[in-house]
């Protein structure tokens, strides 16, 4: 975004709400709220130090109104961009603004779903679509599906190196306390399973579960008096491509490999830079094709970059470390747990997953049907 500061901003609390399936009678605006709560206590600030609220939600048309009467406080400012699960990357880019420009002081980005206790067709209800609705198609996974597919005849990709990608997850998923799964996964496990829409079975499909985030930001100079290490933000980009899959340009080339490349240059940095990189993985392909468009394989080659192990514990490449949408949690719209993942990293917070020496981590959200990317890169200092 033209005009941001590197480093001008930094996250300086994140936290997660009650993950899985929620008490009956949860309402999204609660899940948002215990998530707040918790991240003030992480960082330290108050409840009435909040002066921009940032939200997105599927299920509530005005959630910044909710979670402002809900939370009994004033913003100064707030913004309700809704572009998919990508949303909370761009309101990083627009929190920085508003900081940068004196509209607030401590912004909350916070999102909340009961998605899995209400069902995932009441909680993110299709919109008819005249050119694709007719076909009845399975969307999302049909249309990610498409573009598995494709890739695959493209460039030979296969089926067990998607199942790779779920069996990786799995891997972290297994080091991280609050995920959903707990069981270890195979490749056999993942190609055998139900299929959803082919080349994907459920495996190759993120989870449906309920589940709230939050993440706090203020300036530099501010976050340094706080009593947690910041995750600076160094660097931010987001690019649209479509709404419908059936007006992608190209299957095989998703909207990051224009977001990527605005975030690495307002950062000064280069995918080598990175020590983790979380990607959103609502589907098996997501992961390959992000590893592209981002600049860490040519495009073409992230079946065969994920390969044996390469981006699990151990691997060459540590990629969506808290177990990701596929094993940790996939309330809805996933993004923010991305960075709460990253800004964690950066901390040195993760136990047994933690990446050593983790200077410099990416989060990358995807919305709608690879419709939406927003690419954010954070680091250990604003230098």
């Amino acid at each position: 975004m033209h005009g941001l500061k590197r480093g001008s901003v930094a996250i300086v609390g994140v936290a997660e709400s009650d993950l899985g399936l929620c008490a009956p009678g949860t309402q999204v605006v609660d899940l948002m709220a215990q998530a707040t709560m918790r991240a003030l206590d992480d960082c330290g600030l108050k409840l009435s130090d909040i002066d921009g609220i940032f939200t997105a939600t599927t299920q509530m048309r005005m959630s910044s109104l909710a979670l402002k009467e809900y939370l009994g406080i004033d913003p100064k400012y707030q913004d309700n961009t809704q572009i998919g699960g990508s949303s909370f990357m761009s309101h990083v880019g627009h929190a920085m603004l508003a900081i940068e420009h004196g509209l607030c002081e401590v912004a909350l980005i916070t999102y909340g779903s009961t998605q899995k206790s209400v069902s995932r067709a009441l909680a993110s209800p299709r919109e008819f679509n005249a050119y694709e609705t007719p076909y009845d198609p399975f969307i999302p996974p049909t249309a990610y599906a498409m573009a598995a597919a494709r890739h695959m005849h493209q460039y030979g990709t296969t089926r067990e190196q998607l199942a790779q990608v779920a069996v990786a997850a799995r891997q972290w998923a297994l080091l991280n306390p609050v995920a959903w799964e707990k069981k270890p996964l195979t490749v056999e496990e993942v190609l055998s399973s139900r299929m959803a829409s082919y080349p994907l079975t459920v495996r190759d499909c993120c989870l449906v579960t309920d589940g709230g985030g939050a993440i706090i930001l203020t300036s530099a100079k501010r976050a340094k008096e706080l009593k947690k290490k910041p995750a600076y933000v160094l660097g931010v980009g987001e690019a649209l491509s479509h709404a419908n899959i059936s007006s992608m340009p190209d299957l095989t080339v998703t909207a990051a490999s224009r977001s990527g490349p605005q975030a690495y240059k307002m950062a000064g940095l280069k995918p080598s830079d990175m020590d983790v990189a979380m990607l959103y993985d609502a589907f098996t392909i997501n992961t390959i094709l992000f590893l592209e468009d981002l600049g860490f394989c040519p495009k073409g080659e992230g079946g065969h970059f994920i390969e044996n192990g390469a981006i699990a514990p151990g691997g060459k490449f540590a990629v969506n470390t808290n177990g990701g949408g596929l094993s940790y949690c996939h309330p809805g719209m996933y993004g923010l747990f991305l960075l709460i993942e990253a800004a964690r990293q950066i901390r040195g917070e993760c136990g047994d997953r933690q990446v050593s020496n983790c200077e410099h981590a990416l989060a990358h959200g995807n919305g709608g049907v690879l419709s939406s990317q927003a690419t954010v890169i954070l680091g250990a200092s604003p230098d």
